[in-house]
This record gives C-alpha cells, sequence and structure tokens, in this order.
C-alpha cells in the first residue's frame, strides 16, 4: 500500500505540474493572439506608411517560441505639400489608435500625426489667404 500511496502523491504532482504548463502556454498564446492583432490593426490602416512587423518571442515551456511583443514603425515625415501632408496624417493618426487598446507610444505617435496635421492645415491656410491678397483667387458672388 506503501507504494500505491506514493505512486499516487508523484501523479498528483505530475498533474498539478502540467497544468501550471497548460496555464502558461494558454497565456501565452492569448499573449501572442493580442499582440498579433495590435500589430496587424496598425499596418492594415497605414498601408504604405507603415513599415514591416516586428515581433519580440518568448520561449514557452513546452520549447515553442510565442509572440510577447510588437512594433511597426509608422512614417510620420510630412509630405510635399500641405495637402498631402493633411492626408497622409489623417492615416497615421488612424492608424497609431486602430488597435482596441492603443499603447501609450500609439497615442505619442497619433499625437504627433495631429501636430503636424495642424501644422499643415494652418500653412494651408495661410497660403489661400495670401493668394486672395495678391488676388489669384477671385470669389464670384451671383
Amino acid at each position: 500500500m506503501k507504494v500505491d500511496n506514493q505512486y499516487s502523491s508523484v501523479q498528483i504532482i505530475n498533474t498539478i505540474e502540467q497544468q501550471k504548463i497548460n496555464q502558461i502556454i494558454q497565456k501565452l498564446r492569448n499573449i501572442e493572439n493580442r499582440v498579433i492583432a495590435h500589430e496587424l490593426a496598425h499596418k492594415s490602416v497605414a498601408g504604405r506608411y507603415a513599415k514591416s512587423v516586428s515581433y519580440t518571442y518568448t520561449k514557452g515551456p513546452d520549447g515553442r517560441m510565442y509572440v510577447t511583443g510588437g512594433e511597426v514603425s509608422l512614417d510620420v515625415s510630412e509630405k510635399r505639400s500641405p495637402e498631402e501632408t493633411i492626408k497622409k496624417m489623417e492615416i497615421i493618426e488612424a492608424a497609431a489608435l486602430a488597435p482596441s487598446d492603443p499603447s501609450p507610444q500609439d497615442i505619442k505617435v497619433a499625437q504627433v500625426a495631429a501636430i503636424k496635421k495642424m501644422k499643415a492645415q494652418f500653412e494651408l491656410n495661410m497660403n489661400k489667404q495670401n493668394e486672395e491678397s495678391q488676388g489669384k483667387i477671385i470669389d464670384v458672388f451671383a
């Protein structure tokens, strides 16, 4: 009987350890799914203004590598004209905030895009005023 009790104790310990390993693996899978969805949300909205996605990995207790972090760089450079810059920054801002759980870095990128968009809008308005004052634009009212 003593041997059976020891065997049962070993089985219980092995079962508990396997359950812990399975929990860790499930957490890693959940993290991986969230990270991939997060980065793909950025990339799909940003389109040509996004560089390739880069992932960081963690080795699980099963020996498999799981995605546990990610990054996609967004091009926040201004375009040649204010109009083009405004359109681009609208896309960048939307891409930065595309995931359902934007990170602090995502919010920062969205803020940079919003500021550049406002500057471009200001420049566009100034250009329009200059053209109007120089007589290049004539408003006709009937």
